[in-house]
């Protein structure tokens, strides 16, 4: 089954010559600071992606209320919020009020923004003379790409049901990689704007005896590490424990396992020498993704570390500095900074 990934949610030596997980218990060691999780932002609609300017500003997207109130904003050197662009597609799925449709992840590089809908739209803001505080612009007025039309007419060898542009880096030649949360695959977009299909990635057995035999891979976090891409994924319903996987995809497309046993991947960003560090949404039971079981895990290549503590159903981490991410709770409207200096 095909979804909607937001509708389902809603010392640099040193590091070089060890592995993840030696770094951070060398850190406990030497430093004992703890990792302290603080309260960044509140009262958000909705907070699914988070991004970092040149200038280590903070920005994230909204999915809104169900109202055509999707925005994205910015937040000052004082932590305060400024809307830069409002009135994003935000409406109800077939679910609905429990089931809002609306932005997904954002980019922002060379003085622009790029934003992805659930709609199948990147819209394209030029940000590059935006002052704080100026009037919102409507999301209207923006430039749009359509990568939904382009999914859905692609001659995959299995068709999908539905395009998801989810989340989205920058690679080679500058090139924008954008995974199709509904396709399972990745879309290279060219700086001129053409659309073509990097990867896909199959299913997987089902381990449960509930839903069907196989469920979809869905890939949500991208990131490149200057030689070859991480991608994460979340799996599909029933969304097993310890079955999301972070793969390894080379410049040419070609997949592999990079690291196995994760549980319903959101996002990713990579640590100062390029290890992945995710954010797993929550463990799936009875009633649901069970509140306060999200957390971060650094993958290096010598196996995972935890980073900070429990956290309720995030979907997004962007690092700012060696060991501070900032991650959001999407049900509680809230961003975080998670920090170890």
């Amino acid at each position: 089954m095909k979804f909607k990934v937001t509708t389902l949610l809603f010392s640099l030596g040193l590091l070089v010559l060890t592995g993840c997980r030696e770094f951070y218990d060398y850190l406990n060691a030497v430093d004992p600071k703890p990792v302290t999780t603080k309260e960044y932002a509140s009262k958000l609609n909705g907070p699914i992606g988070l991004a970092l300017d040149a200038n280590q500003q903070l920005w994230v997207t909204e999915i809104g209320t169900g109202k055509d109130d999707g925005k994205v904003s910015v937040f000052d050197s004082y932590g305060k919020k400024h809307v830069v662009i409002e009135k994003f597609p935000s409406f109800f799925g077939p679910g609905g009020p429990e089931e809002i449709v609306g932005l997904n992840h954002l980019l922002v590089k060379d003085g622009k923004a790029y934003i992805l809908h659930t709609n199948g739209m990147l819209y394209i803001a030029d940000i590059s003379s935006y002052k704080m505080g100026a009037k919102p612009v409507a999301a209207s007025t923006l430039k749009k790409e359509d990568i939904g039309t382009f999914v859905m007419t692609y001659p995959f060898k299995e068709k999908p049901e539905e395009s998801n542009p989810y989340n989205l880096t920058v690679g080679p030649e500058d090139n924008i990689y954008i995974t199709d949360a509904g396709a399972n695959a990745v879309i290279r977009r060219t700086p001129a704007g053409k659309l073509h299909v990097f990867t896909t990635f199959a299913d997987i057995k089902n381990p449960t005896s509930v839903g069907p035999p196989t469920i979809d891979a869905v890939p949500t976090g991208i990131a490149f590490n200057q030689q070859r891409f991480y991608v994460s994924t979340l799996t599909g319903f029933p969304f097993p424990t310890g079955k999301a996987r972070i793969f390894s995809v080379d410049r040419s497309g070609k997949v592999s396992v990079y690291q196995d046993g994760f549980t319903t991947i959101t996002d990713m960003t990579l640590d100062p020498t390029y290890n992945p560090v995710v954010v797993e949404h929550a463990q799936f039971g009875a009633q649901g993704f069970t509140p306060n079981t999200g957390k971060i895990v650094v993958a290096a290549d010598n196996g995972k570390a935890n980073f900070g503590s429990a956290l309720n159903q995030p979907t997004a981490i962007v690092r700012s500095g060696p060991l501070t991410y900032y991650v959001n709770s999407l049900p509680d409207g809230k961003i975080f900074k998670v920090t170890n200096e």
